[in-house]
């Protein structure tokens, strides 16, 4: 399966604009399986997301299920929902038939106030896609190793963010980390640019099981980066070296 990181410089509270570029951009690179936008791709991260917000199914859910379509590939990426009177940090994976699954992030981001005004989400979420099983995460919930702990149910994680530069550090070291505690492939995708209140700079990558880099977007620029998952590679490591038998399982 063929996976195309997007790593974008979001407009604020611009979902049109925001979709508009990144149709174009999944157009310069065509022939992908999986096409993975950054954290709230559409707005910017918005922690007070009053009149930013878009509905349920709003334009930049239809515009996911009409790019699918056309592209016969999978779009993901999260959004900021308001629903049924609360807000959602939610992660769609939308297939070119129509079909939408959605992971509400767990942990939201105490420290930049994610948490006064969103609602976490209690459900872990994988998807099938094209023989690949795909774990969805986003931004903070990188941190928290128990929830992303692979319990045979995965193959790969997507983290979607949008990761201040004061601590992509922490970014990059944790993505490799994800990838080798869980034998899987990780796709890291972070967003560049800036909003209100912080700076980004990227740090867009594909790792293997090995915890090495297979793509990856240069710091502080739009890009996009494919790398291939190898579902026979990953199975005969695991076969080989099966480490998840001898791991701890607790929950949170």
């Amino acid at each position: 399966m063929k996976v195309t990181i997007l790593q974008r410089d979001i407009v604020w509270a611009s979902p049109a604009v925001n979709t508009q570029r990144a149709d174009e951009a999944i157009d310069r690179n065509p022939g992908a399986d999986l096409y993975v936008l950054p954290e709230m791709f559409s707005t910017g991260f918005c922690t007070v997301p009053d009149g930013i917000a878009e509905s349920a199914d709003s334009d930049t859910l239809q515009w996911m299920k009409a790019k699918a379509a056309a592209t016969n590939a999978a779009i993901a990426g999260s959004v900021a929902i308001a629903c049924d009177g609360k807000f959602y940090n939610r992660f769609y994976f939308v297939k070119p038939d129509g079909s939408v699954s959605f992971y509400d992030k767990k942990h939201l981001f105490t420290y930049g106030g994610e948490h006064q005004r969103f609602t976490a989400g209690n459900r872990r979420v994988v998807v099938e896609w094209r023989g690949v099983r795909i774990m969805l995460e986003v931004c903070y919930d990188l941190r928290f190793p128990i929830w992303a702990r692979n319990h045979g149910d995965y193959d790969m994680i997507l983290y979607v963010a949008s990761w201040p530069t004061p601590r992509v550090g922490a970014w990059s070291t944790l993505l490799l980390a994800r990838a080798i505690e869980n034998q899987c492939y990780v796709a890291g995708v972070n967003r560049v640019g800036s909003d209100p209140t912080c700076q980004y700079c990227g740090g867009s990558v594909i790792v293997d099981p090995y915890g090495v880099v297979m793509a990856s977007c240069p710091d502080g620029e739009e890009c996009e980066a494919t790398a291939e998952i190898d579902m026979d590679k990953l199975v005969a490591f695991r076969q080989k070296f099966p480490v998840l038998n001898d791991a701890d399982f607790e929950t949170e």
